[in-house]
Protein backbone atom coordinates (compact mmCIF):
# COMPACT_ATOMS: atom_id res chain seq x y z
CA UNK A 1 0.00 0.00 0.00
CA UNK A 2 1.36 3.23 -0.92
CA UNK A 3 2.42 5.36 1.40
CA UNK A 4 0.55 9.01 2.98
CA UNK A 5 -0.34 11.57 0.89
CA UNK A 6 1.50 13.06 -2.24
CA UNK A 7 0.85 15.24 -4.83
CA UNK A 8 1.98 15.60 -7.59
CA UNK A 9 0.53 17.49 -10.71
CA UNK A 10 -1.65 20.63 -12.12
CA UNK A 11 -2.72 22.50 -15.35
CA UNK A 12 -0.84 25.06 -17.06
CA UNK A 13 -3.12 28.16 -17.53
CA UNK A 14 -6.27 25.92 -17.29
CA UNK A 15 -9.24 28.09 -17.27
CA UNK A 16 -12.62 26.79 -16.57
CA UNK A 17 -15.57 28.53 -14.65
CA UNK A 18 -17.54 27.01 -12.26
CA UNK A 19 -21.13 28.78 -12.69
CA UNK A 20 -22.88 30.05 -9.74
CA UNK A 21 -20.16 29.75 -7.51
CA UNK A 22 -20.03 33.21 -6.04
CA UNK A 23 -16.46 34.48 -5.79
CA UNK A 24 -15.60 32.05 -8.69
CA UNK A 25 -14.48 33.75 -11.44
CA UNK A 26 -12.38 33.22 -15.03
CA UNK A 27 -8.68 31.92 -14.11
CA UNK A 28 -5.90 34.62 -14.58
CA UNK A 29 -2.85 34.46 -15.90
CA UNK A 30 -0.18 33.06 -13.79
CA UNK A 31 1.56 35.70 -10.99
CA UNK A 32 5.10 37.00 -10.99
CA UNK A 33 7.60 35.40 -9.07
CA UNK A 34 7.57 35.89 -5.50
CA UNK A 35 9.98 38.69 -4.18
CA UNK A 36 13.55 37.72 -3.36
CA UNK A 37 14.05 35.32 -5.96
CA UNK A 38 17.40 35.88 -7.46
CA UNK A 39 19.43 34.29 -10.07
CA UNK A 40 19.75 33.50 -14.11
CA UNK A 41 16.86 31.63 -15.78
CA UNK A 42 19.03 29.82 -17.65
CA UNK A 43 19.27 26.17 -17.33
CA UNK A 44 21.59 24.39 -14.97
CA UNK A 45 23.00 21.33 -16.35
CA UNK A 46 23.61 17.92 -15.03
CA UNK A 47 26.24 16.44 -15.21
CA UNK A 48 24.39 12.87 -16.76
CA UNK A 49 22.36 15.04 -19.26
CA UNK A 50 21.90 12.60 -22.25
CA UNK A 51 21.55 13.65 -25.66
CA UNK A 52 18.28 13.56 -27.74
CA UNK A 53 18.21 9.61 -28.18
CA UNK A 54 18.19 7.72 -31.90
CA UNK A 55 15.26 8.36 -33.52
CA UNK A 56 14.22 11.71 -31.70
CA UNK A 57 12.13 12.17 -29.04
CA UNK A 58 8.61 10.44 -30.67
CA UNK A 59 10.67 7.54 -30.79
CA UNK A 60 10.80 7.55 -26.92
CA UNK A 61 6.98 8.15 -26.90
CA UNK A 62 6.05 4.92 -29.18
CA UNK A 63 8.64 2.98 -26.92
CA UNK A 64 6.98 4.44 -23.72
CA UNK A 65 2.89 3.24 -25.33
CA UNK A 66 4.77 -0.27 -26.16
CA UNK A 67 5.59 -0.47 -22.72
CA UNK A 68 2.26 0.17 -21.32
CA UNK A 69 0.32 -1.88 -24.15
CA UNK A 70 2.19 -4.91 -22.73
CA UNK A 71 1.94 -3.92 -19.51
CA UNK A 72 -1.82 -3.79 -19.76
CA UNK A 73 -1.58 -7.17 -21.61
CA UNK A 74 -0.09 -8.82 -18.35
CA UNK A 75 -2.66 -6.99 -16.04
CA UNK A 76 -5.56 -8.43 -18.19
CA UNK A 77 -4.20 -11.64 -18.40
CA UNK A 78 -3.39 -12.12 -14.96
CA UNK A 79 -4.88 -9.60 -12.68
CA UNK A 80 -8.02 -7.80 -14.53
CA UNK A 81 -10.79 -6.62 -12.05
CA UNK A 82 -8.58 -6.19 -9.11
CA UNK A 83 -7.07 -3.32 -7.51
CA UNK A 84 -3.58 -4.08 -8.89
CA UNK A 85 -1.00 -6.54 -9.91
CA UNK A 86 1.54 -8.11 -8.68
CA UNK A 87 4.23 -8.20 -11.38
CA UNK A 88 6.71 -10.23 -9.93
CA UNK A 89 4.06 -13.35 -9.33
CA UNK A 90 1.91 -12.69 -11.62
CA UNK A 91 -0.77 -12.46 -8.80
CA UNK A 92 -3.21 -9.81 -7.57
CA UNK A 93 -4.25 -7.67 -4.36
CA UNK A 94 -6.79 -5.53 -3.72
CA UNK A 95 -6.05 -2.02 -2.42
CA UNK A 96 -9.27 -0.62 -0.59
CA UNK A 97 -10.71 -3.71 0.96
CA UNK A 98 -9.16 -7.45 1.50
CA UNK A 99 -10.99 -9.79 -0.78
CA UNK A 100 -13.33 -7.28 -2.61
CA UNK A 101 -11.69 -6.13 -5.78
CA UNK A 102 -12.59 -2.49 -7.02
CA UNK A 103 -10.94 -2.25 -10.48
CA UNK A 104 -8.41 0.58 -9.22
CA UNK A 105 -5.77 -0.79 -12.19
CA UNK A 106 -8.58 0.04 -14.35
CA UNK A 107 -9.73 3.35 -13.32
CA UNK A 108 -6.71 4.84 -12.96
CA UNK A 109 -5.47 3.49 -16.19
CA UNK A 110 -8.58 5.09 -18.70
CA UNK A 111 -7.19 8.44 -19.27
CA UNK A 112 -3.69 7.46 -20.09
CA UNK A 113 -5.11 4.39 -22.52
CA UNK A 114 -6.97 7.32 -24.54
CA UNK A 115 -4.29 9.75 -24.38
CA UNK A 116 -1.87 7.14 -25.78
CA UNK A 117 -4.38 6.09 -28.63
CA UNK A 118 -4.49 2.81 -27.09
CA UNK A 119 -8.31 2.65 -27.94
CA UNK A 120 -9.25 -1.03 -27.81
CA UNK A 121 -7.70 -1.71 -24.15
CA UNK A 122 -9.35 2.00 -23.13
CA UNK A 123 -12.75 0.66 -24.76
CA UNK A 124 -11.57 -2.54 -22.65
CA UNK A 125 -11.53 -1.16 -19.33
CA UNK A 126 -14.93 1.07 -19.93
CA UNK A 127 -16.71 -1.82 -20.70
CA UNK A 128 -15.77 -3.38 -17.29
CA UNK A 129 -16.10 -0.54 -15.10
CA UNK A 130 -20.12 -0.26 -16.49
CA UNK A 131 -19.99 -3.29 -15.83
CA UNK A 132 -18.65 -4.24 -12.61
CA UNK A 133 -17.81 -1.39 -10.60
CA UNK A 134 -19.79 -0.83 -7.88
CA UNK A 135 -20.01 1.22 -4.94
CA UNK A 136 -22.49 -0.20 -2.80
CA UNK A 137 -19.38 -1.71 -0.56
CA UNK A 138 -19.88 -2.18 3.23
CA UNK A 139 -16.38 -1.54 4.19
CA UNK A 140 -14.96 1.52 5.34
CA UNK A 141 -12.63 3.41 2.27
CA UNK A 142 -10.30 6.21 2.51
CA UNK A 143 -11.55 9.04 1.49
CA UNK A 144 -9.10 11.01 -0.06
CA UNK A 145 -7.47 8.08 -2.05
CA UNK A 146 -10.64 6.88 -2.83
CA UNK A 147 -11.19 10.81 -3.92
CA UNK A 148 -7.94 11.24 -5.90
CA UNK A 149 -7.70 7.31 -7.53
CA UNK A 150 -11.64 6.11 -8.07
CA UNK A 151 -13.81 9.17 -8.31
CA UNK A 152 -10.69 11.14 -10.08
CA UNK A 153 -10.45 8.38 -12.59
CA UNK A 154 -13.98 8.25 -13.42
CA UNK A 155 -14.01 11.91 -13.82
CA UNK A 156 -10.94 12.09 -16.02
CA UNK A 157 -12.96 9.06 -18.03
CA UNK A 158 -15.70 10.87 -18.72
CA UNK A 159 -13.72 14.34 -20.09
CA UNK A 160 -12.05 12.47 -22.97
CA UNK A 161 -14.89 10.26 -23.42
CA UNK A 162 -18.21 12.09 -22.61
CA UNK A 163 -19.81 8.71 -21.70
CA UNK A 164 -22.57 9.78 -19.20
CA UNK A 165 -22.44 6.41 -17.37
CA UNK A 166 -18.95 7.33 -16.40
CA UNK A 167 -20.49 10.72 -14.78
CA UNK A 168 -23.10 8.88 -13.52
CA UNK A 169 -21.13 6.56 -11.42
CA UNK A 170 -18.80 9.10 -10.54
CA UNK A 171 -22.08 11.24 -8.61
CA UNK A 172 -22.92 7.96 -6.83
CA UNK A 173 -19.00 8.16 -5.57
CA UNK A 174 -19.39 11.35 -4.46
CA UNK A 175 -22.38 11.28 -2.56
CA UNK A 176 -21.42 8.32 -0.77
CA UNK A 177 -17.92 10.26 0.45
CA UNK A 178 -19.53 13.55 0.87
CA UNK A 179 -20.74 12.26 3.91
CA UNK A 180 -17.24 12.21 5.72
CA UNK A 181 -17.59 16.41 5.28
CA UNK A 182 -21.48 16.78 6.45
CA UNK A 183 -21.10 14.56 9.44
CA UNK A 184 -17.83 16.43 10.35
CA UNK A 185 -18.89 19.15 13.26
CA UNK A 186 -15.65 21.37 11.47
CA UNK A 187 -16.53 20.89 7.49
CA UNK A 188 -12.71 18.73 7.42
CA UNK A 189 -13.71 15.21 6.00
CA UNK A 190 -13.20 11.92 8.09
CA UNK A 191 -10.67 9.97 7.14
CA UNK A 192 -13.33 6.22 6.34
CA UNK A 193 -16.74 6.60 5.24
CA UNK A 194 -18.09 3.13 4.80
CA UNK A 195 -20.07 3.37 1.35
CA UNK A 196 -23.00 1.39 2.14
CA UNK A 197 -23.72 2.49 5.28
CA UNK A 198 -22.25 5.91 5.87
CA UNK A 199 -20.61 5.16 8.70
CA UNK A 200 -17.35 7.56 9.48
CA UNK A 201 -14.17 6.90 11.23
CA UNK A 202 -11.17 8.44 12.09
CA UNK A 203 -11.20 11.63 12.55
CA UNK A 204 -7.48 11.77 13.31
CA UNK A 205 -6.31 13.05 10.22
CA UNK A 206 -3.66 15.50 8.23
CA UNK A 207 -3.49 18.06 6.08
CA UNK A 208 -3.37 16.27 2.58
CA UNK A 209 -6.55 14.38 3.41
CA UNK A 210 -8.09 17.74 4.36
CA UNK A 211 -7.55 19.72 0.87
CA UNK A 212 -6.97 17.78 -1.60
CA UNK A 213 -10.46 17.44 -3.01
CA UNK A 214 -11.17 20.72 -4.57
CA UNK A 215 -10.86 19.78 -8.26
CA UNK A 216 -12.63 16.27 -7.87
CA UNK A 217 -15.32 17.83 -6.57
CA UNK A 218 -15.11 21.06 -8.32
CA UNK A 219 -15.42 19.28 -11.74
CA UNK A 220 -18.16 17.19 -10.18
CA UNK A 221 -20.06 19.93 -9.14
CA UNK A 222 -19.81 21.82 -13.18
CA UNK A 223 -20.38 18.62 -14.56
CA UNK A 224 -23.30 17.95 -12.99
CA UNK A 225 -24.80 21.63 -11.96
CA UNK A 226 -25.02 20.65 -8.05
CA UNK A 227 -22.46 22.93 -6.22
CA UNK A 228 -22.59 21.09 -3.06
CA UNK A 229 -19.62 19.11 -3.86
CA UNK A 230 -17.47 22.30 -4.38
CA UNK A 231 -18.59 23.94 -1.02
CA UNK A 232 -17.42 20.72 0.77
CA UNK A 233 -14.22 20.45 -0.55
CA UNK A 234 -13.46 24.41 -0.18
CA UNK A 235 -14.74 24.88 3.23
CA UNK A 236 -12.48 22.14 4.61
CA UNK A 237 -9.69 24.08 3.12
CA UNK A 238 -10.80 27.32 4.34
CA UNK A 239 -11.46 25.96 8.08
CA UNK A 240 -7.54 24.33 8.30
CA UNK A 241 -6.48 27.77 6.83
CA UNK A 242 -8.19 29.68 9.28
CA UNK A 243 -6.09 28.41 12.21
CA UNK A 244 -2.82 29.05 10.63
CA UNK A 245 -0.16 30.33 13.48
CA UNK A 246 1.16 33.56 13.62
CA UNK A 247 3.93 32.40 10.91
CA UNK A 248 1.21 31.40 8.55
CA UNK A 249 2.56 28.17 8.74
CA UNK A 250 -0.42 24.56 9.10
CA UNK A 251 0.83 21.89 11.14
CA UNK A 252 0.20 18.87 9.24
CA UNK A 253 -1.76 16.50 11.64
CA UNK A 254 -5.23 17.94 12.68
CA UNK A 255 -8.48 16.48 14.52
CA UNK A 256 -11.61 16.27 12.03
CA UNK A 257 -14.01 17.01 14.73
CA UNK A 258 -12.25 19.16 17.01
CA UNK A 259 -10.35 21.15 14.40
CA UNK A 260 -7.13 20.96 16.88
CA UNK A 261 -3.88 20.71 15.74
CA UNK A 262 -2.48 16.85 16.91
CA UNK A 263 1.41 18.44 15.99
CA UNK A 264 3.53 21.62 15.44
CA UNK A 265 5.36 20.47 12.30
CA UNK A 266 5.15 22.17 8.84
CA UNK A 267 6.46 20.40 5.80
CA UNK A 268 5.89 20.84 1.88
CA UNK A 269 6.06 16.89 1.88
CA UNK A 270 3.58 14.33 2.69
CA UNK A 271 1.04 14.47 4.44
CA UNK A 272 0.75 18.38 3.70
CA UNK A 273 1.92 18.12 0.08
CA UNK A 274 -1.40 17.83 -1.96
CA UNK A 275 -2.78 20.33 0.42
CA UNK A 276 -0.85 23.33 -1.01
CA UNK A 277 -1.04 21.69 -4.71
CA UNK A 278 -4.50 22.63 -4.72
CA UNK A 279 -5.19 25.51 -3.61
CA UNK A 280 -3.11 26.54 -6.71
CA UNK A 281 -5.01 23.96 -8.61
CA UNK A 282 -8.73 25.70 -7.25
CA UNK A 283 -7.46 29.16 -8.20
CA UNK A 284 -6.44 28.01 -11.98
CA UNK A 285 -9.34 25.13 -12.83
CA UNK A 286 -12.07 27.81 -11.09
CA UNK A 287 -10.66 30.91 -10.90
CA UNK A 288 -11.75 30.88 -7.02
CA UNK A 289 -9.94 34.09 -5.81
CA UNK A 290 -10.10 32.88 -2.27
CA UNK A 291 -7.50 29.79 -2.89
CA UNK A 292 -5.11 32.18 -4.71
CA UNK A 293 -5.36 34.72 -1.80
CA UNK A 294 -5.04 31.74 0.72
CA UNK A 295 -1.61 30.21 -1.47
CA UNK A 296 -0.23 33.65 -1.36
CA UNK A 297 0.04 33.89 1.84
CA UNK A 298 0.77 29.91 2.91
CA UNK A 299 3.46 29.77 0.05
CA UNK A 300 5.32 33.12 1.12
CA UNK A 301 5.32 31.80 4.94
CA UNK A 302 7.13 28.41 3.31
CA UNK A 303 8.91 30.19 1.35
CA UNK A 304 10.21 32.82 4.34
CA UNK A 305 10.76 29.72 6.64
CA UNK A 306 11.34 26.93 5.56
CA UNK A 307 13.89 27.75 3.03
CA UNK A 308 17.37 26.11 3.41
CA UNK A 309 20.25 26.01 0.94
CA UNK A 310 22.91 23.69 1.46
CA UNK A 311 25.94 22.84 -0.30
CA UNK A 312 24.62 25.29 -3.08
CA UNK A 313 21.30 22.76 -3.53
CA UNK A 314 17.62 24.39 -2.56
CA UNK A 315 15.76 22.37 -0.18
CA UNK A 316 12.14 22.84 2.36
CA UNK A 317 13.29 22.06 6.07
CA UNK A 318 10.02 20.76 8.14
CA UNK A 319 9.49 23.53 11.28
CA UNK A 320 7.95 24.08 13.81
CA UNK A 321 4.43 26.04 12.59
CA UNK A 322 4.70 27.96 16.08
CA UNK A 323 8.21 28.83 16.37
CA UNK A 324 9.72 28.55 12.79
CA UNK A 325 12.22 26.43 13.80
CA UNK A 326 13.56 23.88 11.69
CA UNK A 327 12.80 20.46 12.84
CA UNK A 328 14.99 18.22 10.41
CA UNK A 329 16.88 18.50 7.27
CA UNK A 330 15.13 15.65 5.44
CA UNK A 331 13.00 15.50 2.39
CA UNK A 332 10.20 13.47 1.22
CA UNK A 333 10.75 12.42 -2.53
CA UNK A 334 7.40 12.74 -2.93
CA UNK A 335 7.62 16.76 -2.53
CA UNK A 336 9.66 16.67 -5.33
CA UNK A 337 6.97 17.54 -7.47
CA UNK A 338 7.17 21.31 -6.22
CA UNK A 339 9.79 22.11 -8.53
CA UNK A 340 7.10 22.11 -11.23
CA UNK A 341 4.48 23.49 -8.93
CA UNK A 342 6.94 26.53 -8.83
CA UNK A 343 7.16 26.64 -12.38
CA UNK A 344 3.33 26.31 -13.27
CA UNK A 345 3.16 29.64 -10.47
CA UNK A 346 5.58 31.48 -12.25
CA UNK A 347 8.53 31.31 -10.18
CA UNK A 348 10.64 29.62 -13.00
CA UNK A 349 13.97 30.00 -11.30
CA UNK A 350 13.18 28.58 -7.78
CA UNK A 351 11.32 25.29 -9.54
CA UNK A 352 14.50 24.91 -11.47
CA UNK A 353 16.75 25.08 -8.76
CA UNK A 354 14.72 22.96 -6.43
CA UNK A 355 14.51 20.32 -9.66
CA UNK A 356 17.89 20.63 -9.82
CA UNK A 357 18.60 19.65 -6.04
CA UNK A 358 16.68 16.18 -6.75
CA UNK A 359 18.80 15.73 -10.27
CA UNK A 360 21.61 15.59 -8.13
CA UNK A 361 19.87 12.69 -6.06
CA UNK A 362 19.19 10.79 -9.72
CA UNK A 363 22.78 11.29 -10.39
CA UNK A 364 23.82 9.50 -7.56
CA UNK A 365 21.28 6.79 -6.99
CA UNK A 366 19.32 6.29 -10.64
CA UNK A 367 16.30 6.03 -9.18
CA UNK A 368 14.93 8.33 -6.31
CA UNK A 369 15.10 7.08 -3.00
CA UNK A 370 12.18 7.65 -0.96
CA UNK A 371 13.26 10.08 1.68
CA UNK A 372 16.56 11.39 2.10
CA UNK A 373 18.98 13.61 4.46
CA UNK A 374 19.31 16.37 2.48
CA UNK A 375 23.05 17.16 4.29
CA UNK A 376 24.71 14.15 2.62
CA UNK A 377 21.99 13.07 0.30
CA UNK A 378 21.83 9.96 1.89
CA UNK A 379 19.05 7.53 1.86
CA UNK A 380 16.39 7.79 5.24
CA UNK A 381 14.63 5.36 3.73
CA UNK A 382 15.94 3.71 0.50
CA UNK A 383 13.31 2.17 -1.33
CA UNK A 384 11.17 3.31 -4.27
CA UNK A 385 7.59 3.08 -5.07
CA UNK A 386 7.49 3.37 -8.54
CA UNK A 387 7.43 7.18 -7.99
CA UNK A 388 5.99 9.76 -10.51
CA UNK A 389 6.78 13.21 -8.82
CA UNK A 390 10.24 14.04 -10.40
CA UNK A 391 9.13 13.15 -13.93
CA UNK A 392 6.05 15.27 -12.80
CA UNK A 393 8.28 18.08 -12.10
CA UNK A 394 10.21 17.69 -15.22
CA UNK A 395 7.04 17.82 -17.23
CA UNK A 396 5.42 21.48 -15.78
CA UNK A 397 8.76 22.40 -16.33
CA UNK A 398 9.68 21.82 -19.62
CA UNK A 399 5.93 23.13 -20.40
CA UNK A 400 7.11 26.38 -18.75
CA UNK A 401 9.96 26.69 -20.28
CA UNK A 402 10.45 24.58 -23.37
CA UNK A 403 13.85 23.62 -22.36
CA UNK A 404 15.13 20.00 -23.82
CA UNK A 405 16.93 20.23 -20.16
CA UNK A 406 13.85 18.64 -18.74
CA UNK A 407 12.98 15.91 -21.90
CA UNK A 408 16.79 14.78 -21.00
CA UNK A 409 15.75 14.41 -17.62
CA UNK A 410 13.03 12.67 -18.20
CA UNK A 411 14.34 10.41 -20.31
CA UNK A 412 16.83 9.04 -17.66
CA UNK A 413 13.96 8.92 -14.77
CA UNK A 414 12.22 6.40 -17.91
CA UNK A 415 15.72 4.61 -18.72
CA UNK A 416 16.10 3.83 -15.42
CA UNK A 417 12.88 2.77 -14.20
CA UNK A 418 13.05 0.33 -17.15
CA UNK A 419 16.59 -0.84 -16.00
CA UNK A 420 15.40 -1.45 -12.70
CA UNK A 421 11.81 -2.05 -12.21
CA UNK A 422 10.58 -4.32 -15.39
CA UNK A 423 9.69 -8.22 -14.57
CA UNK A 424 8.07 -10.76 -15.87
CA UNK A 425 4.40 -9.28 -15.53
CA UNK A 426 5.02 -6.11 -15.71
CA UNK A 427 6.52 -2.96 -13.33
CA UNK A 428 7.55 -3.23 -9.81
CA UNK A 429 8.79 -1.33 -7.02
CA UNK A 430 11.45 -1.17 -5.37
CA UNK A 431 12.55 -2.48 -1.59
CA UNK A 432 16.41 -0.66 -2.10
CA UNK A 433 17.62 1.69 -5.00
CA UNK A 434 21.14 0.94 -3.66
CA UNK A 435 21.30 -2.16 -4.46
CA UNK A 436 18.16 -2.88 -6.62
CA UNK A 437 16.54 -5.34 -4.86
CA UNK A 438 12.88 -5.37 -6.13
CA UNK A 439 9.56 -5.47 -4.11
CA UNK A 440 6.22 -7.68 -6.16
CA UNK A 441 3.59 -4.68 -6.59
CA UNK A 442 2.34 -2.75 -8.89
CA UNK A 443 0.35 0.55 -7.83
CA UNK A 444 -2.23 1.80 -9.50
CA UNK A 445 -0.89 5.60 -9.39
CA UNK A 446 1.49 4.09 -12.10
CA UNK A 447 -0.72 4.05 -14.77
CA UNK A 448 -2.40 7.46 -14.00
CA UNK A 449 0.69 9.05 -13.72
CA UNK A 450 4.29 8.15 -14.89
CA UNK A 451 3.21 6.72 -17.61
CA UNK A 452 1.03 10.01 -18.71
CA UNK A 453 4.30 12.01 -18.06
CA UNK A 454 6.70 10.30 -20.48
CA UNK A 455 4.12 10.21 -23.14
CA UNK A 456 3.00 13.87 -22.79
CA UNK A 457 6.56 14.89 -22.28
CA UNK A 458 7.90 13.00 -25.06
CA UNK A 459 5.14 12.21 -27.04
CA UNK A 460 3.43 15.20 -28.69
CA UNK A 461 0.19 13.80 -28.19
CA UNK A 462 -2.33 14.72 -30.22
CA UNK A 463 -5.37 14.40 -27.72
CA UNK A 464 -3.81 16.79 -25.27
CA UNK A 465 -3.89 20.58 -25.77
CA UNK A 466 -0.53 21.81 -24.25
CA UNK A 467 -1.69 24.97 -23.59
CA UNK A 468 -4.88 24.77 -21.82
CA UNK A 469 -5.33 21.53 -19.28
CA UNK A 470 -5.44 20.69 -16.03
CA UNK A 471 -3.83 16.89 -14.41
CA UNK A 472 -4.92 16.50 -10.84
CA UNK A 473 -2.59 15.34 -7.85
CA UNK A 474 -3.35 11.83 -9.61
CA UNK A 475 -2.78 12.55 -12.97
CA UNK A 476 -6.38 12.58 -13.76
CA UNK A 477 -7.01 15.08 -16.90
CA UNK A 478 -10.35 17.44 -16.25
CA UNK A 479 -9.52 20.09 -18.73
CA UNK A 480 -7.65 19.74 -22.08
CA UNK A 481 -8.60 16.72 -24.16
CA UNK A 482 -8.87 16.90 -27.63
CA UNK A 483 -11.30 14.90 -28.52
Amino acid sequence: MRDLPRRSVLGLLGAAGLAGVPGVAAAQPSSAPPAGVTGAEAPSRSATALAPPPGGWRAVAEDVRAETRWAWKSYVDRAFGHDQIKPVSGTSEEFFVPGHPMGLTVVEALDTLWLMELDAEFAQGVAWVKASLDFDVDAPFQVFETNIRLLGGLLSAYHVSGDAALLALARDLGDRLLVAFTKSPTGIPYRYVNLRTGAVSSPETNLAETGTYITEFGSLSKWTGDRKYYDAAKKAMKYAYDKRTSYNLLPWDVHAETGAWRNRYTTIGPPADSFYEYLWDGWHLFGDRDLKAWWDVLLKAVLRHQTDVVNGRLWFSPVDAFTARRDSRTQSELASFFGGLFAESGDIARGRAYHDSWTAVQDRYGVLPEGIDYTSLRPTSAGNQLRPEYADGAFFLWLATRDELYRERAHRHYQEMKRTSRTTYGYTILTDVTTGAKGDFCPGYWWSEQLKYYWLIFGDARRFDYTSHYLSTEGNLFLGARR
